[in-house]
């Protein structure tokens, strides 16, 4: 029996042994069992390190000290989680629209630039990768306490006679979140903007389109599904940030991850942590499936338009 180079066999072939069946080529793709083999180490660390934890951690919230729901009743009918609950989702939106005013034109030129200023502009945006988010975090926090260089500034300027408060403010929170997460944006962006011909645009000046509307009416919609993979991807990292927060923040304007620290650190209540993890991965997981069904996912990853 003779086997093709464009047809997958899971039998052992002629010098290869099972492995070599398992990878041959459908075409310009693997076969079935070739990629189920090489997604495995994959999915045993997601089901290791994430699933399992997860399943856990949820069960204590339903089953501790009985099987109950009041840890989640007491989440819904507290007011003060509540408040803390609709905080970081208006933290989030904030940061993500910030992210996204910001990180359009800097994708846009990353798109149209050449050359060293290409290679300038990319490292610009993915320097931020080569530090923690510990450290850039600290480093908000020397510029904006009282005596830090954004008031010395200020007041060198006359805008202000004396230091204003900066630090442990949302607005600091907000500011420090968007520079952390601000690649996150950029780069699904650029992604699909390089996808774009640029034969579009000189078509649409052509056809008499001005910039702003061949802005609008051509590259917007195609840069749509990086924009829409960006926006997804700050916000749901922006409902689960804790560091910066936690550092710049006041408790006055705690978010739900360092209200959850707090109940498994300084109360040692964890089924009610536990309900709080619960709730913010329903949120999570729901945002995800409307996102799913709005776009394909791989349009959703900024692969094309």
């Amino acid at each position: 029996m003779s086997a093709t180079a464009d047809t997958a066999t899971a039998v052992p072939a002629e010098g290869g042994g099972y492995l070599s069946g398992l990878f041959r080529a459908e075409g310009r793709h693997l076969s079935r069992g070739g990629v189920l083999l090489l997604m495995a180490p994959f999915f045993v660390l997601l089901v290791a390190a994430f699933l399992w934890p997860l399943v856990n951690l949820l069960s204590i919230s339903f089953l501790e000290p009985h099987p109950t729901l009041e840890h989640y009743e007491r989440v819904v009918s507290n007011p003060v989680y509540a408040r803390v609950l609709w905080r970081t989702f208006a933290i989030a939106l904030t940061v993500t629209a910030l992210c996204l005013a910001l990180a359009f034109p800097v994708a846009l030129l990353m798109a149209r630039s050449r050359g060293p200023m290409a290679i300038f502009i990319t490292a610009c945006v993915v320097l931020p990768f080569w530090s923690s988010v510990l450290v850039r975090t600290a480093a908000w926090a020397v510029l904006l306490q009282r005596h830090g260089l954004i008031n010395e500034g200020l007041q060198a300027v006359g805008v202000t006679s004396e230091p204003i408060q900066l630090l442990y403010t949302r607005g600091a929170v907000v500011v420090a979140m968007a520079h952390v997460l601000l690649p996150f944006m950029v780069l699904p962006i650029y992604g699909a903007l390089r996808n774009i011909p640029q034969d579009l645009s000189r078509a649409a000046a052509i056809l008499g389109a001005g910039p702003l509307k061949t802005f609008r009416e051509v590259i917007l919609p195609l840069a749509l599904p990086g924009v829409i993979s960006g926006t997804l991807l700050v916000f749901l990292t922006a409902l689960g940030y804790f560091i910066t927060p936690a550092l710049l923040g006041s408790p006055q304007e705690m978010m739900i991850a360092t209200l959850i620290s707090q109940q498994i650190r300084e109360m040692l209540d964890w089924p009610f942590a536990a309900a709080l993890v619960g709730v913010l991965t329903l949120f999570v997981t729901a945002i995800t499936l409307i996102f799913s069904r709005v776009m394909r996912f791989d349009r959703l990853m900024g692969g094309g338009a």
